[in-house]
Formats: structure tokens, C-alpha cells, sequence
């Protein structure tokens, strides 16, 4: 074998080499940004991203009582699970700064226990940050008996840092059975999709 067919396989090596190497570092580039990602949207509401931590209750702040922001209502469930999921109401008309508790009602269609988490988002997405819970069942899992149906509590306010073209959110909530340990995976999109899913009726 000449010397120059041996350099060309050792140039051809070391960059097959180094285009493994660009790759797998760009792979763990990649998944390092999605959990930094992750806490940005959950540090700035960005995407629609909600805090699933219980705020404080609206503070004592100025805010006009004659404006108005209606809030939707929307239950999804995760693909073709045995629940049933609804909003009590399709909406409610609100004043940003004041406390306000909606309903949602989660049937369990099968005979047996489980175990649900309920994810939620808000739309548009620049008004996650100022949509507050102060209780709700999505803070923890759900366990329901067999059958068991239950109407399930939101309570909440709107900042009146909201912008002011805003004059509809719409709060939107995926039920993920968990009987078997897994935890749910967040698909921003989806919840996008549910956001902008037909209302129920009240």
C-alpha cells in the first residue's frame, strides 16, 4: 500500500471522527436546552406555560372594576383514556384583581382505581404569567375509586398587569391517566390545539 493511500485513510478517519464528535455534541446541546427552556416558560408564562404552584391571593393593588376579561374553559383528555372531563361553564366574565372559583367535573369510566394529573396552559400565551391559581387540583395527583365521579374546584385571579388588548384567556386542561407511575409528557403544541378546541356548553 503507497504512503499517500495510508494518509488519505487516516485524513478520512479523523474527520469521520470529527463529524461523530460534532454531532453527538450537538445532540447533547439540544437536550440540555429543553429544561432550560422548560423554566423560562415556566419563569415568563411564554407558550402558555402556568405555574403549577399555588399564588397568593390578588394584592392590594389599584385595578379598575369596570374592566372585563372573559375567561374559556376547556378539558381535554389524553388520547382514548376511560375519563370524562368537562368545564362546569364554557366561561365566565372577570375583573382582573379579583378572586374567582370555577368547576371542572373528571368521571373515572372504569370500575377500577386510578390515578390521573391534570396538566394545564393558558392562551395566548403572553397572559400565562398573569393568569394566578391560588387552589387547584392540578397541583397534585387525582385518585379516584372505581367509577367515581368529582367536581373539582379553580380558584383564581387575573393580574391587571394583563395588557389591555387582551380581553379573552382560555384556560385549558389535559387529564393524563397515571395509573402505571408514568408522568405525563408536556406537548406545548397540543395544548395549544386545546386551547383553541370547541367549548362545551354550559
Amino acid at each position: 500500500m503507497s504512503e499517500n493511500t495510508q494518509n488519505q485513510r487516516r485524513s478520512g478517519g479523523r474527520t469521520a471522527a470529527k463529524m461523530a464528535f460534532m454531532a453527538l455534541a450537538m445532540f447533547g446541546f439540544g437536550f440540555a436546552m429543553v429544561p432550560a427552556y422548560q423554566v423560562f416558560c415556566e419563569v415568563t408564562g411564554f407558550n402558555g406555560f402556568v405555574s403549577n404552584e399555588a399564588s397568593a391571593g390578588p394584592a392590594d393593588q389599584a385595578y379598575d372594576p369596570d374592566r372585563k376579561v372573559t375567561v374559556e374553559f376547556v378539558a381535554t383528555v389524553n388520547g382514548s383514556q376511560p375519563w370524562s372531563f368537562r368545564p362546569k361553564k364554557s366561561r365566565m366574565e372577570v375583573t382582573p384583581g379579583e378572586l374567582y372559583t370555577a368547576y371542572f367535573v373528571a368521571e373515572n369510566q372504569e370500575a377500577e382505581s386510578t390515578v390521573s394529573q391534570i396538566i394545564p396552559s393558558v392562551a395566548p400565551g403572553s397572559a400565562g404569567r398573569h393568569f394566578k391559581k391560588t387552589e387547584c387540583f392540578c397541583f397534585t395527583e387525582q385518585r379516584f375509586s372505581g367509577s367515581e365521579t368529582r367536581e373539582m374546584p379553580v380558584t383564581f385571579f387575573i393580574d391587571p398587569a394583563l395588557a389591555e388588548r387582551t380581553t379573552t384567556v382560555t384556560l385549558s386542561y389535559t387529564l393524563f391517566d397515571i395509573r402505571d407511575g408514568d408522568l405525563p409528557e408536556y406537548d406545548e403544541e397540543a395544548a395549544e390545539l386545546h386551547a383553541g378546541a370547541p367549548q362545551s356548553a354550559d
